[in-house]
């Protein structure tokens, strides 16, 4: 049969779409595939995201030279907490000098309970606990290694433990500072991975006895429900030292420490302003309240506050360029 010239015009052209039908039908799958494997990957990328740990929180304190003991009385405030840690080296001196005779000395734990609100000194005085043990041949080094939660808990079962060991073995011949330690033990929580965290701790307190202590501090009803919440915690830490908060006064003692130790100059006008603001934050405080970190806080806003305020000028004297004026800490204290 013959075919006319426009029968087969018309035959390329339905070939032409039949194979256009078959290659978008190929391309189509193909893209179908590839849109699904990168969704399966964006979920992936998002779940590993929402799974990834947050930063943990493990500083290492090599131990400074100089007294101890004279730092411990240089402290601002603390007159019992002074009196706490000054009585047990006391305790530890005497028990060694009988050891030395020959006389039997109870077991002693030199484990602590700090107990009280933030920026009351505990870390400080953790810190000057671990060179009073080095001075009295309790401990080799004398260093603090400080964490909390983060730098113990792990986000997977069976990691908690490896990761608790590792920071346990930094802190080998030194003090393990752990702050906020109760929340290891999160309330009306049955199955949590600090449960693991501290059962690791427990034996490596044991195993290392000789060449570990462990300073654990946090609110106070808090640390009393987490001793609590364990025999073997009840056990080893039989020894407490509470940090009241700070007055007003000290506070203001707190803020003039910084002023000095930072070469700055507060006038009189400017220090009964401090004076009345400290006086207030403490009469309204709630459980939160920072103490001398809220000190801190306040000195560090009020230096910029003075830097905003001497921008541009030139030819600055010694006088302008340190001292701390009422301007300086209205802006300082206004959140």
């Amino acid at each position: 049969m013959k075919l006319t010239g426009k029968q087969l015009t018309i035959i390329v052209v339905a070939i032409a779409f039949i194979v256009m039908a078959i290659f978008t039908m190929v391309v189509g799958t193909e893209e179908d595939g590839k849109s699904s494997e990168n969704t399966e990957q964006t979920e992936q990328a998002t779940k590993e995201d929402n799974n990834k740990e947050k930063p943990d929180s493990v500083v290492v304190n090599e131990p400074l030279e100089g007294d101890p003991y004279k730092e411990l009385d240089e402290l601002i405030g603390l007159g019992a907490v002074k009196e706490e840690v000054r009585s047990l080296a006391n305790f530890v001196k005497l028990q060694k000098q009988r050891q030395d005779k020959g006389l039997k000395t109870p077991k002693l734990s030199y484990h602590l309970v700090f107990t009280g609100s933030p920026g009351t000194g505990k870390t400080t005085v953790a810190r000057i606990v671990a060179r009073i043990y080095k001075d009295l041949g309790i401990l080799k080094k004398g260093h603090t290694v400080e964490t909390d939660r983060s730098g113990l808990v792990a986000n997977y079962v069976g990691q908690t433990a490896t990761k608790t060991n590792a920071v346990v073995d930094s802190a080998l011949n030194g003090v393990l500072f752990i702050d906020e330690a109760y929340a290891l033990v999160p309330e009306n929580s049955s199955q949590d991975y600090g449960q693991e965290a501290i059962s690791t701790l427990l034996k490596r307190m044991e195993d290392d006895r000789d060449k570990l202590v462990v300073i654990i501090a946090g609110y106070t009803n808090e640390m009393k429900r987490f001793i609590d919440s364990n025999p073997g915690l009840q056990s080893r830490f039989n020894r407490y030292i509470n940090f009241p908060d700070y007055s007003a006064e000290e506070l203001t003692d707190i803020f003039k420490m910084y002023v000095k130790r930072n070469e700055y100059t507060i006038g009189w006008q400017a220090e009964e302003m401090l004076s009345e603001k400290l006086n207030y934050a403490v009469e309204h405080k709630d459980r939160n309240f920072g103490n001398a970190r809220y000190v801190r806080n306040i000195f560090e806003k009020a230096i910029q506050a003075q830097a905003n305020r001497l921008s541009g000028k030139k030819g600055l004297n010694e006088r302008q360029l340190t001292e701390i004026t009422v301007e300086d800490l209205e802006e300082a204290f206004k959140e």
